[in-house]
């Protein structure tokens, strides 16, 4: 077709940008996941209770990209939980996804950036176990589940300071790989 003009497809450079750095920050998120879910599980008194290698990945796009990719991985991963592991899970990890993405631009923002990733991850792991605690009390009414609760708190503790630490490490490649 001679004689026909190229379309000119540069919508916006930063736009694009940041909507494949998303795609492709949600791809390795999903990656990180269904590997954490090849591990043993944890040898501890709560069932269902993992690190959450891929909250890394959400933590870097809170910290590093904003607010509205951080929810829109959050929202994707548990689009992908439900497809793969059914309703339960699906709101579990949009009900902590959600929440704990939500208090850790709170503190973010109160903080004017400076908390640390330490602070931030763990009060971003305990928030995600509440809200999925806040999914599983309403599912199971008849039974007793508050107990869990300060056991929740305990987990979001250490997996926020290993969240944190391991962010911390492989920084230098998440930040090569945004370049």
């Amino acid at each position: 077709m001679s004689g026909t003009k190229p379309v000119d497809i540069n919508i916006s450079s930063k736009r694009t940008k940041s909507l494949v750095l998303t795609g492709l920050l949600f791809a390795v998120a999903i990656v990180v996941a269904v590997l954490e879910g090849m591990l043993p599980p944890i040898p501890v008194p709560i069932p269902g209770v993992k690190i959450g290698l891929s909250n890394i990945v959400v933590m870097y796009v809170v910290f590093f990209l904003g607010a509205k990719q951080a929810y829109g991985i959050a929202v994707l991963k548990s689009f992908f939980v439900l497809i793969t592991r059914g309703a339960i899970a699906g709101a579990l990890s949009l009900t902590g996804g959600l929440l704990s993405i939500t208090i850790m631009l709170l503190i973010m923002y109160f903080t004017n950036k400076k908390a640390s990733y330490a602070i931030t991850s763990i009060f971003g792991a305990i928030s995600h176990n509440i809200g999925q605690f806040i999914v599983i009390s309403l599912i199971y009414t008849g039974t007793s589940v508050w107990f869990y609760l300060p056991l929740l708190i305990v987990a979001g503790v250490v997996t926020g300071l290993l969240t944190a630490g391991i962010l911390k490490i492989i920084l230098p490649a998440l930040n090569k790989l945004v370049k």
